[in-house]
């Protein structure tokens, strides 16, 4: 076996790189996210990761996207150009899953097996973080563990919440890299144009709900001992998220 580099090294989930592969732990939803991935590279879809196996050690195995991510894409993200790249990305990978017709049996990390009408399995994380870059643009999309049944709308309205952002000016250049508070209403409608929306209407309601949804998501999986949710819940992070939320329904003027 080659060396390993460590990429995460949680209690819950040690990330290992190895060769030109990813190893992670399993998770209950694993096969239902392969055969997500699997379908993205059916169709040609060129930023997912592909599905290797399973290794000796019970690990999923996944290539790895090489590029900048993480921490490193805020800055990425900042600017007008990795705004809108960001959104055709999104809306390059709802097309092609759009196809995607997964089994009964397969279930998501909500518990949820087949899309409702008007639904199709939704990335559920895409947050400048899990984005790769390379030479200013877009080049893969990691961490399909949310992966779940929703509507395109779900997706859209949890990456303004960052792209936006929905946070305060002080999050806003110290973590996230903006130069000076940003107009917040103007990256929405960049966001929302460039991903092919035509009315902006319900999409600050969509947003506040999907925060919603992030809490009780958190709440449930902590109570199931999931991790890190568990950790989160200990940890206080419930309020912190409640906070976050109280800011973006106090400053939906921000957006409209």
């Amino acid at each position: 076996m080659p060396e390993e580099e460590v990429l995460q090294d949680a209690p819950h989930r040690r990330v290992v790189r190895v060769g030109d592969t990813v190893r992670r732990p399993m998770q209950p939803w694993a096969p239902a996210v392969h055969a997500l991935l699997r379908h993205l590279e059916s169709v040609g879809f060129p930023y997912s990761p592909r599905v290797r196996g399973i290794d000796e050690q019970d690990r999923e195995v996944l290539t790895y996207l090489d590029g900048r991510s993480g921490p490193q894409s805020w800055i990425e993200v900042a600017g007008d150009a990795g705004l809108v790249a960001s959104a055709r990305l999104l809306r390059d990978f709802h097309d092609a899953v759009a196809g995607f017709r997964p089994s009964d049996e397969l279930s998501w990390f909500t518990g949820r097996t087949a899309p409702a009408d008007g639904e199709l399995i939704c990335h559920g994380d895409f947050g400048p973080w899990n984005v790769v870059w390379r030479d200013g643009r877009p080049v893969g999309l990691l961490d399909w563990d949310y992966a779940r049944p929703a509507s395109r709308l779900y997706d859209v309205a949890y990456a303004l919440e960052y792209f936006a952002p929905f946070r305060d000016d002080d999050e806003c250049m110290r973590w996230m890299a903006h130069p000076r508070p940003p107009d917040r209403r103007r990256r929405l409608e960049l966001f929302a144009g460039a991903y092919g929306l035509t009315s902006l209407t319900g999409l600050v309601d969509a947003v506040l709900d999907v925060q919603q949804d992030g809490i009780d998501q958190v709440r449930r999986l902590a109570d199931l001992g999931r991790q890190p949710q568990a950790a989160w819940v200990a940890d206080g992070y419930l309020g912190e998220l409640e906070r976050k939320l109280a800011w973006s329904r106090d400053n939906r003027h921000l957006f409209e």
